[in-house]
Parts: structure tokens; C-alpha cells; sequence
């Protein structure tokens, strides 16, 4: 498992902060974190809510400055160096604040007037291309109330992508949305790195997270706990097993002989807890007792059996 400490190549990354603290009062809401974003990557950033995700964002779009630590955003320094770099960013932090009896392509055209890096010149063309990007160019004359869920919160990352964009930060981009909303927003944000564009996802939802992104970072009581490549991530985290067999109770009993734990019977197969035993052992020793073997597999860990791993607690995993 990768750790939260500075990587390898992190001075090429889009998003970097090291030490990166925020105190509130005697409240310490982020606490000394080593965040590296690489290029090209979707990054979650999950963490139940409180656990200093939404500051650490705050901190890295100048929004609010650090108590100490520094930022590095598409290398320049944040804030002092802040305005080059934020040009080049796309993000939504709990929405820009659309009007509802205009449409959705007026929202944008107001939006983007209000943008002194924007060119009139060029504004159809650009609100044009965003809401193609999103997929509501047929919706872009309807009235922002009449749009669902789905379509506002896309609308919002149309809003983000009026100028070109090399990175796009979303803070909760899913929150609150049906699960058509959310494989709307999903899929968008998917087509969008295909593309090339670096995203960074704040989300507490971390099936969402385990769908869509190729690393994480583990926040927890304003700690950074763990980051990387989400496999290496899982790789860290206790391997289970999965024995499909119609000798429940035998099966059961060998895989304890060999010294796995946390032995679950089910209606058709076993689950245990690997631990140090050798993986190659298991389907040769059921079968030297006669225990007919249906199914075997070593599970991949969900992202709430790594948060658990690193912290010892879950936390809601749907929203």
C-alpha cells in the first residue's frame, strides 16, 4: 500500500500540498497531509463527512488560506502564485447558483460574462461546446427548473468547462442525485480524463469512488491515511477468500484446519479470511478430503474494507 507520504514524482503533479494544515479556532481540521494528484488520473478523495475533505479543497483553490503547509496547483504556488494556475482549473464546490426561470444555455451565457479570462467573441461557441460536452445541447433552451437532478449537476461541470480545462475539482459531484443522476455524472466524468483532463473527486460515497477512479486518498480526522493507485491501496488490506461447495460444514472445517479466520458459512459457499496462508494450498486440501470444490476466489476488497483496515471504523457507504 502506498502511503501518504510525498511521492516519487510528485513535483510534476497537478495538485500538491505538503504539511498542508488548517486550524479553526483550537479545532485542527486538517492535520500536516502529503497530497500528490498525478496527471491523468481520477482521484477520490473520500472520507466521511467532517473529515476535512471540503477544507483541503478550500485550501487548494485559494479559497481560504492554510495554517501552514504549502500548495502546489499545476505548478504554481497557491496562493501567492494562484491566478496563472486557476485559469487552467475547472471546479464545483457546492455549485455555482443557477437562476431557474432562465435556461440552462443563459446560465452558462451569464456565468461565462462574468469570467474576465473569457472571450466574448468566442462565448457562443464555447457554451455551445459545454453543454455538448455534457450532453444537454437538446436541453440547453428548457428552463433550468425543469431540469432533473441529473441534468443540473451536469450543467454545474458544464459551468466548469467553459474554458479549457487541465484539471477539474469536484467537490461531492454526486451528492444528492438518483442513480441515474449519478451514472450520468459518472460516465461524464470518465469521458472527461479519457480525454486527458486530470480530475480530483471529494465523495464519502465510496462505492461511487470504487466504480470510477484509478486512485484514492483516505482522509480520516483531518489525516490523510493513505493514497495511491487504488489497487496498491487495496493490496494493503486483509485478502478473503470464497469456497463454492455443496459441503458447507466440511469445507468450513478444512479452511480452519489450514488456519484461516473469520469463517463465514452461506447457504452455498464459504468466505474466510486469508492472513498468511498460502492461496495455492486451499483448493488441493479440499480436495484431498473429498470436498467438492464449484467455485474458488480470492476477493478484491471494497473501499469500505480498506477504510475499515486503516482506521478501524466505516462509515456510510451509500450516502
Amino acid at each position: 500500500m502506498t502511503s501518504a507520504e510525498p511521492g516519487e514524482h510528485a513535483d510534476g503533479s497537478p495538485v500538491v500540498t505538503r504539511g498542508l494544515t488548517k486550524r479553526f479556532g483550537r479545532q485542527l481540521a486538517v492535520d500536516a497531509i502529503h497530497l500528490d494528484v498525478p496527471h491523468g488520473a481520477i482521484y477520490g478523495f473520500l472520507g466521511p463527512n467532517g473529515s476535512g475533505k471540503t477544507t483541503t479543497i478550500r485550501m487548494i483553490l485559494g479559497l481560504i488560506r492554510p495554517t501552514a503547509g504549502d500548495v502546489t496547483l499545476l505548478g504554481r504556488a497557491v496562493p501567492g502564485d494562484a491566478t496563472d494556475a486557476l485559469r487552467r482549473v475547472g471546479s464545483l464546490v457546492e455549485g455555482p447558483a443557477f437562476h431557474p426561470y432562465l435556461s440552462g444555455q443563459a446560465n452558462l451565457a451569464r456565468l461565462d460574462a462574468a469570467d474576465r479570462y473569457a472571450d466574448p467573441g468566442t462565448a457562443s461557441e464555447r457554451i455551445r461546446a459545454a453543454l455538448d460536452r455534457v450532453g444537454l445541447l437538446a436541453a440547453a433552451g428548457k428552463r433550468y427548473r425543469a431540469y432533473s437532478l441529473g441534468m443540473r449537476q451536469r450543467l454545474a461541470i458544464a459551468s466548469a468547462l467553459l474554458m479549457p480545462r487541465e484539471l477539474l475539482v469536484l467537490d461531492e459531484p454526486t451528492n444528492g442525485l438518483d442513480p441515474q443522476g449519478t451514472r450520468e455524472v459518472r460516465h461524464l466524468i470518465s469521458d472527461l480524463a479519457a480525454d486527458g483532463t486530470t480530475v480530483l473527486i471529494s465523495s464519502h460515497l465510496l462505492a461511487e469512488v470504487d466504480q470510477i477512479c484509478s486512485h484514492v486518498g483516505v482522509m480520516y480526522e483531518g489525516r490523510l491515511v493513505s493514497q495511491g493507485p487504488l489497487d496498491h491501496v487495496r493490496s494493503g488490506t486483509v485478502k478473503t477468500v470464497q469456497v463454492n461447495t455443496d459441503r458447507i460444514a466440511d469445507a468450513a472445517r478444512v479452511l480452519g484446519e489450514l488456519g484461516l479466520t473469520d469463517i463465514q458459512r452461506h447457504s452455498s459457499y464459504v468466505t474466510a479470511t486469508l492472513g498468511d496462508v498460502a492461496v495455492e494450498k486451499i483448493v488441493p486440501n479440499l480436495v484431498n478430503d473429498d470436498i467438492p470444490v464449484l467455485g474458488f476466489a480470492v476477493l478484491k476488497p471494497s473501499l469500505e474494507d480498506v477504510f475499515v483496515a486503516l482506521t478501524g471504523e466505516g462509515f456510510d457507504v451509500s450516502g
